[in-house]
């Protein structure tokens, strides 16, 4: 099943993919409403509309799939922390604690764009993708979403959807010196679409060791910069949500990212490895395809200058009001 939001003449729309039309859900039910009934209460929906007329999707402008809970974005792929890291540092390094456990941000569910939209930038130099698969959480009857074990957490896992994690590197680089972040270098855009793939769906993907044995590519100006397997990432993805989970919560409509994808998942990775490949610049069309999920197109939009903040003043740390 694929789920999706959109909009036409009619307003916004929230319903299933059927074929090449949408079709709302039944009832007047959200994404949102959906996800929290879980995989099992989705089907039974389907069942109800699979059927109906519907609208074409060549009739639609399809948004962001959903309005997350919260965003969790990981770094999962061995590949991309050894590229990244050399043009960072100098040279290419994993730390030993990187092994240890699956780490993760948080960032901005206020700023999700859409499959087809300009994304506008920050007054940047060093404009970045980076490709992933990302799970929507659903809800399970008689589960808070706490300290889940893995098989626990797979259970947790609605579907997948498309993630581009858009990167300003040169702010990024700033914050990280801060040893806090990142922030700005991230929180200006993230597109997730085109729709939310239900995760039974993919269950013909995964291998042996249950990893997603998907494709994932990248394409700028219609160039193919990057492409892996989703498989060759450190821990699958039940692993992932059950870290999230750990003495915390993960609740219907949180969104975890894989983090990105080696082999040319982002240009600071291949820049680390000596590639001469430029910034993405506005105009440039960003377009990402995973097998057995779906694509999401952009195009970079303008930079936006913010307003000046002056730097920190020194304070002379007196304790005690004159």
């Amino acid at each position: 099943m694929k789920i999706a939001r959109w909009t036409d003449d009619a307003g916004v729309g929230e319903g299933f993919v059927v074929g090449d039309r949408v079709v709302p859900f039944p009832g007047g039910r959200r994404v949102s409403d959906v996800l929290a009934g879980g995989v099992a209460a989705a089907r039974s929906l389907h069942e109800e509309v699979k059927d109906a007329e519907g609208v074409p999707l060549s009739r639609v402008r399809l948004l962001a799939p959903l309005v997350p809970a919260s965003v969790r974005d990981f770094v999962a792929f061995e590949e991309h922390v050894e590229g990244v890291s050399a043009g960072v540092e100098g040279k290419s390094d994993v730390a030993p604690e990187w092994y240890e456990a699956p780490t993760f941000y948080f960032t901005n569910p206020h700023t999700i764009r859409a499959t087809g939209d300009v994304v506008a930038i920050p007054d940047t130099r060093r404009l970045d993708y980076e490709l992933e698969l990302a799970v929507v959480i659903g809800g399970v009857a008689g589960s808070t979403g706490e300290t889940l074990d893995p098989e626990a957490a797979a259970s947790h896992i609605f579907g997948y959807t498309v993630m581009n994690d858009w990167s300003a590197r040169d702010l990024q680089a700033r914050e990280m010196k801060v040893r806090l972040g990142p922030c700005k270098g991230k929180d200006f855009g993230m597109t997730l679409g085109p729709w939310i793939v239900t995760a039974d769906e993919l269950d013909p993907f995964l291998d042996d060791d249950g990893f997603l044995a998907v494709r994932a590519e990248v394409f700028v100006n219609g160039e193919r910069i990057g492409e892996d397997l989703v498989s060759n990432m450190g821990w699958p993805f039940p692993e992932l949500v059950a870290y999230a989970s750990r003495n915390s919560i993960v609740v219907p409509g949180d969104v975890l990212g894989s983090g990105t994808v080696g082999n040319g998942g982002c240009l600071g990775e291949l820049w680390g490895l000596g590639r001469d490949i430029p910034p993405l610049e506005p105009g440039d069309e960003v377009r990402m395809v995973i097998e057995g999920v779906g694509e999401i197109v952009n195009v970079v939009g303008d930079r936006v200058p913010a307003p000046a903040l002056p730097p920190a003043r020194p304070r002379p740390r007196i304790r005690q009001r004159a």
